[in-house]
């Protein structure tokens, strides 16, 4: 049973924010009631706001999107890339086309009312954040995904996320949570099939129990006018391993937000990201790590390639509370301009409240060297295939990392097929 959101407000509620939703329905499921009621009192953001600063959301917020149970079955082969798989399309979890085992994670696709029971679940979330409420609202159903303990996960589990038809809005939810010393990795694909104009808004929650290994490989390929805001909350126990590995490759307006908590000590935190851009795409990663107690460490690596008129904007937040001694953090960005149109607005942050720390961050801008294009010339490859290696080398720090040759393979797939990137 389903009832129409009602504003109980002109006043409070932001026009632009009950006209987004306007054709959404909500659960009768009391967590979801309470979602919907906090949207009354938010707003979207605009450039004023700090965290903001350099992504306008205007196109994105003007759309009246609607939700869209597409039946149709779909041809995902060059997509699949490992035994268990979850499809989900425009939202809505289709089990017909996935396929898993139970042996090897726990999971079941759970309506808010009984997620609401679970100890870490919506815990941490922004509240205030109104795309993360608009996704508590409306999403369908939560993937949760367990991993026991001492479970050992030789192959990952690919959830697969399709956007499909014009004007669609897919609120998506995932939950994970990894047991006392497994080791367990995720992979989160992104894609479209014949979809314009549609989003994408997603949240994953994760809590890394201690002693336990979680790795998520995601990979974003909206294509054309489609746009992606994705959320990472994720909670890390002592003696954790964290690592999180981003490419997005294509999407009109793509947004990560990754928020890390370190609560527990010895933990090891890493953050990786490839941004591939052209034309007037937007590619925004905001991170942050909220290093709590002492003696843990975190590293975080994003490179950016821009073309066209495209925009990429990094800020990456650490903090070291005050009893945090001992602390290795690490952040860098680099970026590589391929146009006089594109642009990048960097700023890594480094917030540090104790005094026995090492942390350093920094951040470089630039273009591709041109006597390295020349050598390559004399050497008979093109000027045209001479820039792509030399991009390749570039990104190919961050490609290592993703520690999966099936993902590296696909991605390089994805390359030759979205930028005419060949090997």
């Amino acid at each position: 049973m389903t009832h129409e959101l009602i504003i109980m407000s002109e006043t409070t509620t932001s026009n632009k924010v009950t006209n987004f939703i306007k054709n959404l329905d909500v659960s009768s499921a009391d967590f979801q009631q309470r979602a919907a009621e906090r949207l009354g009192e938010l707003d979207f953001p605009t450039t004023r706001d700090e965290y903001w600063k350099y992504t306008r959301l205007g196109k994105l917020t003007k759309l009246e999107l609607s939700k869209f149970a597409d039946p149709d079955k779909l041809n995902l082969t060059k997509h699949i890339i490992s035994n268990d798989y979850i499809v989900v399309v425009n939202g809505f979890v289709r089990e017909d086309l996935s396929q898993f085992s139970k042996l090897d994670f726990e999971i079941d696709f759970l309506g808010s009312d009984r997620m609401a029971k679970e100890h870490y679940f919506d815990k941490n979330l922004n509240k205030k954040d109104v795309f993360s409420s608009i996704n508590s609202a409306f999403f369908e159903k939560v993937i949760s995904i367990k991993v026991g303990a001492n479970k050992i996960n030789k192959g990952p589990l690919q959830i697969i996320y399709v956007s499909k038809g014009d004007q669609i809005i897919s609120n998506t939810r995932l939950y994970i949570e990894a047991g006392k010393s497994s080791q367990s990795e995720i992979i989160q694909t992104f894609i479209s099939k014949e979809s314009t104009d549609s989003f994408t808004n997603h949240v994953t929650e994760a809590y890394v129990s201690e002693n336990s290994h979680l790795k998520i490989n995601k990979a974003q390929l909206e294509e054309g006018s489609n746009s992606i805001i994705s959320t990472e909350q994720v909670h890390q126990e002592r003696n954790s391993v964290f690592k999180i590995n981003t490419i997005t490759l294509s999407g009109a307006l793509v947004r990560n937000n990754i928020n890390i908590s370190v609560t527990g000590e010895n933990c090891e935190t890493f953050m990786n990201g490839a941004v591939i851009t052209k034309d007037n795409e937007v590619v925004d990663n905001h991170t942050f790590v909220d290093h709590q107690v002492p003696n843990c460490m975190s590293d975080e690596n994003y490179k950016y390639v821009l073309g066209g008129k495209s925009t990429g904007v990094f800020n990456g937040r650490v903090v070291v509370q005050k009893d945090a001694q001992v602390i290795n953090a690490y952040q860098n960005n680099g970026n590589i301009l391929l146009s006089d149109y594109a642009k990048i607005n960097s700023k890594p942050e480094l917030e540090i409240y104790a005094d026995d720390v090492k942390c350093s961050h920094g951040s470089t801008t630039g273009q591709l060297d041109d006597e390295a294009i020349f050598y390559l010339q004399a050497r008979g490859i093109s000027k045209e295939n001479a820039k792509k290696l030399l991009v390749r080398a570039f990104i190919g720090e961050v490609i290592e990392s993703f520690e999966n040759e099936h993902f590296e393979n696909y991605i390089n797939e994805q390359l030759a097929e979205i930028h005419d990137w060949r090997n």
